[in-house]
């Protein structure tokens, strides 16, 4: 669906290049999150997936188009919400939804259900410019929606949503794969990474340094031990056991057996501690 090769670009008046050498393949139906800190090269990336950037090395292939010979039609099956929309401030949400479906030749989604699904139906009537950062990023995402893409981008598509709303933003990223959409998700949230996406790619300074599914990063990268807390003697008492062993460790199956447990974890690594481990630098 989204296949990079080779992949250099460097900017006007620029002498290095901002991406160096980036190859990723992206499945029909995947969500794939490309995680790095501001300045990264996550923006300009995406920005030369969807045709915005020019005069870069490399071969790029989006849904069956090579990107140096697409089309105004490659339009209609993608969707995107940039991190920073620009709307119609004078405009109603509704107004605004109307107005970019009708740029679709394509039978396009109802925007009454769009906002419905990401909680602003009541507020389909009121102008752009009252709304919040959270209501104009919900809006966006109706607006990615609207001409029911084949692939969606979206940067940060959670920035400025209250735990519910991101929430919700989650599940509903989450169905699009479930109906056959490809997701290219960019972002420096990495619980919003962990919860959503299939794969993951972590980029700094330009250069994809590790690509594999959140759940292996995290077990490959932690540490093979079960941390367990229990009551004795009216304490909370802690022992960390190999978790390769526990099986036929007496001591653990002793105060399993003889003590009221309170916890037991694993210690795998977060996404933060891999990223950190795997190119030296924190997420910001």
């Amino acid at each position: 669906m989204i296949e990079v090769k080779e992949l250099f670009y460097t900017y006007p008046n620029d002498d290095q290049p901002t991406l160096k050498d980036l190859n990723f393949k992206v499945e029909k139906g995947e969500i794939f999150g490309f995680l790095g800190p501001s300045g990264a090269g996550k923006t300009t990336t995406q920005k030369i997936l969807l045709g915005v950037l020019q005069n870069y090395q490399g071969k790029i292939v989006l849904n069956n188009h090579n990107m140096d010979q697409i089309a105004p039609t490659f339009y209609e099956n993608i969707g995107v919400a940039f991190e920073f929309p620009n709307f119609f401030t004078k405009l109603t949400g509704m107004e605004n939804l109307n107005f970019f479906r009708s740029l679709y030749s394509q039978k396009t989604q109802e925007p009454e259900k769009l906002l419905q699904m990401v909680g602003l139906i009541d507020d389909a009537e009121v102008r752009v410019e009252n709304y919040s950062k959270g209501m104009k990023t919900r809006i966006n995402f109706c607006r990615a929606l609207i001409n029911n893409p084949d692939i969606l981008f979206l940067d940060e598509p959670t920035s400025g949503l209250d735990p519910a709303n991101q929430k919700n933003i989650k599940n509903i990223i989450k169905d699009q794969k479930k109906q056959g959409r490809t997701v290219f998700l960019t972002t420096h949230n990495m619980t919003v990474a962990d919860q959503v996406c299939d794969r993951i790619g972590f980029i700094t300074d330009g250069e994809i340094n590790l690509i594999d599914s959140p759940r292996n990063l995290k077990v490959q990268n932690g540490e093979k031990i079960v941390n367990i807390e229990y009551i004795q003697n009216s304490h909370i008492k802690t022992k960390s056991f190999d978790l390769n062993t526990l099986g036929e460790n007496e001591e653990f199956l002793d105060v399993v057996r003889t003590h009221e447990v309170k916890t037991i974890h694993s210690q795998e690594a977060t996404l933060e501690d891999v990223f950190i481990k795997t190119t030296g630098k924190e997420l910001r």
